[in-house]
């Protein structure tokens, strides 16, 4: 949290989401009618749950209120998403919340390597050709370096947030995040589990996106999640190193794309949105 600043406190509930009570925390702008959510008992639960995941608005807002209480993010240590208008998984707490120390246990470059390796493996049994993989084929890259800058992060997340949210059904989540990327670990998001169990490592991905690209976690959905990205890849050569990352992280965006990364690679050249999804 910044430094405290004058201010009203949390609203009633949502002082819940944090173990300490959100202590010194403001929110001044208001809230629209919500509630906390707790994980379904019934669900599976790799963590003791003491407190609720996150706060869900009980109707659709606008990205003018996402806008403002991003601005607030600062002061209330919450991230708003955007969320799909579905009881599922949000209502009904299909949720697995992990904590945000869970993220700091994973390296963003050797998570990366391992996927690489546990995907190509089947595929070196039958003497595939890795064609759609070039240039690397079966050789992880590693990270991909830095973007450079073509607008301020929130001033990217504030438009994005305006393509989704304005005159679509999209609810408001808040969850007690650091950062937009250790939301999907704190609220327990669980739409990649048919690609990888845990969360807190996808979320350590996407603390290097935040890092290298200027990228804000903006909507979640089921099985979906939108970034804004500030400093996207300028040119082919980068934008296939980062399509590489992107293909450990979500296979599904190649796959049930373009096919190939450097087809797919041609779609993030000065994109400042990325999208994922995952059957």
């Amino acid at each position: 949290m910044d430094d405290p600043r004058p201010g009203r406190a949390l609203p009633a509930g949502v002082y819940r989401l944090f173990a300490d009570g959100g202590n010194g925390r403001t929110l001044n702008v208001p809230l629209p009618e919500g509630a906390v959510v707790w994980p379904d008992r019934s669900y599976r639960r790799d963590h003791p749950v003491t407190r609720p995941a996150f706060w869900l608005s009980d109707a659709p807002v606008t990205a003018d209120v996402w806008r403002s209480l991003a601005a607030e993010h600062p002061y209330s240590g919450l991230w708003p998403l955007l969320l799909d208008e579905t009881a599922q998984p949000w209502a009904a707490g299909q949720i697995a919340p992990e904590p945000e120390t869970e993220i700091d246990v994973y390296e963003p470059a050797q998570f990366m390597a391992e996927v690489w390796q546990d995907m190509i493996e089947p595929r070196l049994r039958y003497g595939d050709d890795f064609e759609d993989l070039a240039p690397f084929g079966k050789f992880c890259p590693g990270l991909a370096a830095p973007g450079e800058p073509m607008a301020e992060p929130h001033e990217a997340a504030d438009w994005l947030a305006g393509r989704l949210a304005d005159g679509r059904s999209t609810l408001l989540g808040l969850v007690a995040a650091t950062r937009s990327a250790d939301s999907l670990a704190v609220m327990g998001w669980q739409g990649a589990l048919n690609h990888n169990p845990w969360t807190a490592p996808m979320a350590a991905v996407a603390r290097g996106w935040e890092d290298r690209f200027g990228a804000r976690l903006v909507r979640v959905g089921f099985n979906t999640m939108d970034f804004s990205v500030a400093a996207p890849p300028r040119d082919a050569e980068h934008a296939v190193h980062v399509a590489a990352e992107h293909w450990a992280f979500c296979p599904d965006v190649v796959v049930q794309g373009a096919g190939t990364l450097e087809g797919y690679a041609a779609e993030l050249v000065g994109r400042n949105a990325w999208s994922f999804w995952w059957d």
